[in-house]
């Protein structure tokens, strides 16, 4: 069994989590929409993850849609005392499976009640508003309505902590002007690094970042520098990437995410690796590298 404790604990929510946490999106089929071709395997990487220690999952009920949420369900309730399961809300699918925003008062509400539903549950831990001014990627522009709205929501008392996904550093301040923002979750990675300040800015605060794509997403890393470490390393160049983002701040929650039970235990078994200084300044490079790229 992996033991994922070396990589430490950080603060979610009211609670504390292993930083080396697991990400819900894969369990679902092709282009993250309708069931998976193996249920039975899904629920047993689920079952899996937790038996590892993985105590913080992150999901969505637009996964499918409901497919997770609901296979989360069948594999883990009734829940771990200490298992936080985050969801997101704020957009929904249309009949071929294209992303569509959802963040009318209305659709927000029936999309906290569906998570609720397909989760089995009386209240949401961690629900994070994820912006779809630009799906893409963080654009600017105010989230004032459908943030208050969750606030409502949370005030009835069906969510616990209100986190923020797909969003710029104004966009953080904005929010926690009227509420606390319990977690911020945008796409980072080794050689995707534009967000380096704000996690600086999140972690004198002693609120985690939580990297979505954290191995590139849909288009996985790929870097011969990365290989070349990995070898030196005797390691995966996954496991690499994942072990730089532990070493990368203190407050940096991990969700990767895998329908396979080889690939779960490589994840997981990132955490107990340490990358030496050298490593990291070669590493370090690559991000440094990728932004001048775009710039």
């Amino acid at each position: 069994m992996v033991d994922i404790k070396a990589a430490g604990r950080y603060t979610l929510g009211a609670g504390q989590v292993n930083r080396m946490g697991y990400g819900a999106m894969q369990l679902a089929g092709p282009g993250v929409f309708g069931p998976p071709k193996d249920p039975a395997m899904a629920r047993r990487v689920l079952q899996t993850a937790v038996e590892a220690g993985v105590d913080h999952i992150d999901t969505a009920d637009f996964y499918g849609p409901h497919v997770t949420n609901q296979l989360i369900r069948e594999a883990l309730h009734p829940y771990p005392d200490q298992l936080h399961i985050v969801t997101k809300v704020s957009a929904r699918r249309d009949e071929n499976g294209g992303w569509l925003p959802a963040l009318s008062p209305e659709e927000l509400t029936r999309a906290v009640e569906d998570n609720l539903k397909n989760l089995g549950l009386d209240a949401l831990d961690v629900v994070n508003l994820r912006s779809m001014i630009d799906a893409h990627g963080p654009a600017e522009g105010s989230l004032e309505g459908p943030w208050t709205t969750l606030l409502e929501l949370k005030a009835r008392g069906l969510i616990r902590h209100l986190g923020l996904s797909n969003v710029t550093a104004t966009q953080v301040r904005e929010a926690q002007k009227s509420g606390e923002v319990a977690c911020v979750q945008n796409q980072y990675n080794l050689a995707l690094r534009h967000d380096d300040a704000l996690i600086d800015e999140l972690a004198a605060q002693n609120i985690p970042y939580v990297p979505f794509f954290p191995l590139g997403g849909f288009t996985p890393l790929q870097s011969d520098a990365l290989d070349e470490v990995a070898a030196r390393l005797e390691a995966t160049p996954m496991q690499v990437a994942l072990a730089w983002l532990l070493q990368r701040a203190p407050n940096l929650l991990l969700i990767p995410g895998t329908s396979s039970l080889k690939h779960l235990e490589e994840n997981l078994d990132a955490a107990n690796l340490l990358l030496p200084h050298s490593e990291l300044a070669v590493l370090d490079r690559i991000g440094a590298d990728e932004t001048r790229g775009s710039e």
